[in-house]
């Protein structure tokens, strides 16, 4: 059943459309890319009511957390590594959140974690399984 707590849970990677193409439109570093790439990131989400912790944590250890309570505006960080402000609303049961330079939603669809970000007509669209 759809409820409040429909994010919570741990998902890990499963398939990525557009990645190349994006990550050159967002103008992500040759390193960065590589490091992303085919990435077993697995991602970890608390939600407790408007109340989120979205946790990335990349193979070799390092990990980005961003804190937010959806419609008020919160400190986040890029999968950069650049910080800016941001705030995340929720459309349909989706989380929609503009970036510096991409838009940004995600939403649970069929028991996996469904992300897409769009940058200048590019369209990513990355897909994690739940793990737990």
């Amino acid at each position: 059943p759809k409820g409040t707590m429909a994010f919570t849970g741990k998902y890990e990677f499963e398939a990525d459309e557009n990645y190349d193409a994006f990550v050159q439109k967002i103008g992500l570093s040759s390193d960065k890319v590589e490091m992303g790439r085919n990435c077993k990131i697995v991602i970890e989400v608390v939600q407790n009511g408007n109340d989120f912790t979205w946790t990335q944590h990349f193979p070799g250890g390092h990990s980005t957390t961003n804190t937010f309570t959806v419609g008020k505006e919160a400190d986040m960080e890029t999968m950069g590594g650049k910080k800016f402000k941001a705030t995340v609303k929720m459309e349909d049961g989706k989380l929609v959140a503009d970036f510096p330079n991409y838009h940004h939603t995600a939403e649970i669809s069929g028991g996996k974690l469904v992300e897409i970000s769009t940058c200048a007509g590019v369209v990513y669209k990355r897909t994690s399984k739940k793990i737990a």
